[in-house]
C-alpha cells in the first residue's frame, strides 16, 4: 500500500513528512531506514531528513525527528514550523496556538495565519541549557563552556556549546569560510569533547543584532537553515556581548527572528512553506 507524504521546507531547511495520526501501528515503520531512503537525492525524494507527526497523550500532536542518516534528534526548528503549518492547513486542528510534544519536550506554536493558510509560526523553543552535562560536552559538568578552547587537529577554536534540547556549538569568526564549514565542522560534529555528536554553528556578528551564520548538522552535513541552531547562536551572542535580547539571524535560505529575555525561554519566528504532496509507492518501499 502506498504512503501519502508532504515535502516542506522551513527557510530550505527540507525535511519529508508522514502524517500518521491515524495510523493504528506506528512501530511497523522503520523510520531511521525511512529517513535514509527518502532524504536520498537520486533514488528517494532528496531531503534533510523524515518528519513524523503522531497522536500525543500529552499535547496535540507529537513530532519524531530523524536526520539524513537515520539517527533521531531531540528537536527542530524549522521542522517544527512546518509540522504547525501543516496541523492547521491540512484541518487536523482549527486552533491557532498549538502544543506539540518532542523527544525535547513539548513546544508551544502560535500559527500566524494569512489568507486561510500559515505563513509563519512563532515557537517557544524552550530555556537554553548551558552546563556541560546538558549538552553534553565532556569536562566539569556542572560548569558551561563559554568561550572555551577546544583543539581540532591542533588548530584551536574558542567555542560557546549550548542544548536547545540538541547539542550546538557556536563559533563566532571574523568570516565564515567554506573550509570552516565542510572542513572542520564535520570534525567537530564528531570530536570526542561531544560523546553524542554535535550541530556546528559558524558566526560572524555584523552588529545590530544581525548575525550571519552557517551551519553543519549533526547527521545532515551543511543545510540551508538550522532553527535550534539560530536559537543557540542568538543565545551564544547574548552571552558574549554581541548581541542584545533581540536578534536577527541570516541563514543561507533566509532569516529567523529570535528573541531570549533571560532567562526565560527563546522564542523563534520564521516562515513555513508547502513544496509538493505526493506518495511512497508500495513497490518503493518494500525495496
Amino acid at each position: 500500500m502506498s504512503l501519502p507524504f508532504v515535502k516542506m521546507h522551513g527557510l530550505g531547511n527540507s525535511y519529508v513528512y508522514l502524517d500518521l495520526t491515524a495510523e493504528r501501528a506506528p512501530e511497523r515503520f522503520d523510520f531511521p531506514a525511512l529517513a535514509r531512503k527518502v532524504s536520498d537525492v537520486n533514488f528517494g525524494i532528496g531531503s534533510d531528513g523524515l518528519i513524523v507527526i503522531l497522536p500525543s497523550e500529552r499535547a496535540d500532536f507529537r513530532m519524531r525527528m530523524f536526520n539524513a542518516d537515520g539517527s533521531e534528534s531531540g528537536m527542530c526548528g524549522n521542522g517544527i514550523r512546518c509540522v504547525g503549518k501543516y496541523v492547521y492547513d491540512a484541518r487536523l486542528t482549527s486552533k491557532t496556538e498549538v502544543v506539540i510534544e518532542t523527544g525535547a519536550g513539548l513546544r508551544r506554536l502560535e500559527l500566524l495565519v494569512e489568507k486561510g493558510k500559515v505563513e509563519r509560526v512563532r515557537v517557544d523553543m524552550g530555556e537554553p541549557r548551558l552546563l556541560r552535562r546538558d549538552i553534553p560536552m565532556l569536562g566539569d559538568p556542572d560548569t558551561t563552556a563559554l568561550g572555551a578552547s577546544l583543539d581540532v587537529d591542533g588548530e584551536i577554536f574558542s567555542v560557546t556549546a549550548v542544548s536547545m534540547g540538541n547539542p550546538h556549538c557556536v563559533i563566532f569568526t571574523d568570516e565564515v569560510t567554506d573550509r570552516l564549514v565542510t572542513v572542520v565542522g564535520p570534525k567537530i560534529e564528531r570530536h570526542p569533547a561531544f560523546p553524542e555528536r554535535t550541530n556546528v554553528e559558524f558566526v560572524k556578528a555584523s552588529g545590530r543584532g544581525v548575525l550571519e551564520m552557517r551551519v553543519w548538522e549533526r547527521g545532515s552535513g551543511e543545510t540551508m537553515a538550522c532553527g535550534t541552531g539560530a536559537c543557540a547562536v542568538s543565545v551564544a551572542a547574548a552571552l558574549n556581548g554581541l548581541a542584545g535580547e533581540k536578534s536577527t539571524v541570516r541563514l543561507l535560505g533566509g532569516e529567523l527572528e529570535i528573541e531570549w529575555r533571560r532567562p526565560g525561554p527563546v522564542y523563534m519566528t520564521g516562515p513555513a512553506t508547502l513544496v509538493c504532496t505526493g506518495e511512497l509507492s508500495a513497490d518503493w518501499l518494500a525495496s
